[in-house]
């Protein structure tokens, strides 16, 4: 596991600009598989992709002189970016190929890579659809676990599935980041359990005050810069100094 948490005060995913603004920027590549007789549910994947991202942070190749460690720092010191494109066939079994790590949900499968320069992605990923990442849910995802993490979306925006799944992913990492180690250990060891759900509209306001971990988007795809698109609930961050009278996180990806 990654024992090397980037500063709550230095986050890249602070909304207001910073020198992070100018380092090289990099990304974290997600593909999901999505053939076109048997394509995933959309929250599953969501799940999935959460998942993926805890999953290289923590893996030791991720930390000290681990082979991917020197790309994921520079990737921690710029802005935080995450892009999902879709495979199917022989683009699945290339991306396979690549170094990286493939995780699995009740059907979804996600493959996470070591981050690549914003201008830099291997041929084999960069020639991979953004587009076409909208899925569905045949069955209305149940209740989620409250002694869970969920990870809630903002109801009022519509979102692709690519792109809810690099949000989901933004805030299973401030989760991540913002635990105390012991809680990270845990949470690892149980193997990263976590609901994607919509919040209720009506408690989608006390949510973003409520001082849990706030993802605020950028605004480079689909909506508006500035617009709140998760709130990481993990039951350890409900307590002090993460309740509602507590400092709120707000990141912007």
């Amino acid at each position: 596991m990654s024992e090397d948490p980037t500063p709550v005060s230095d986050s890249p995913f602070r909304s207001e600009p910073s020198d992070r603004d100018t380092a090289p920027q990099f990304v974290l590549p997600l593909v999901v598989r999505i053939e076109r007789a048997d394509p995933p549910a959309r929250t599953d994947a969501l799940e999935t992709a959460a998942r993926a991202v805890l999953t290289i942070l923590s893996d030791e190749r991720s930390a000290g002189d681990g082979p991917w460690a020197q790309a994921v720092r520079d990737w921690q010191d710029a802005r935080i970016r995450k892009v999902v494109r879709r495979a199917r066939g022989a683009e699945w079994r290339r991306a396979e190929a690549l170094p990286g790590i493939t995780v699995t949900g009740k059907a979804a499968e996600v493959r996470v890579f070591p981050p690549v320069p914003l201008d830099g992605w291997p041929k084999d990923l960069a020639r991979l659809q953004v587009s076409g990442t909208d899925l569905d849910d045949p069955e209305p995802p149940g209740a989620a676990d409250p002694a869970a993490p969920v990870l809630w979306l903002n109801p009022d925006l519509g979102m692709s599935a690519g792109k809810a799944m690099a949000q989901a992913g933004h805030a299973a990492q401030l989760a991540w980041w913002e635990l105390p180690d012991e809680e990270r250990a845990a949470w690892h060891d149980a193997g990263f359990p976590l609901a994607v759900r919509s919040a209720d509209p009506a408690r989608w306001p006390g949510l973003t005050g409520s001082g849990l971990p706030l993802v605020r988007d950028a605004g480079f795809t689909e909506i508006a810069p500035g617009s709140c698109t998760v709130v990481a609930d993990h039951p350890a961050l409900r307590r002090e100094p993460y309740a509602a009278d507590g400092p709120a996180a707000t990141r912007s990806e």
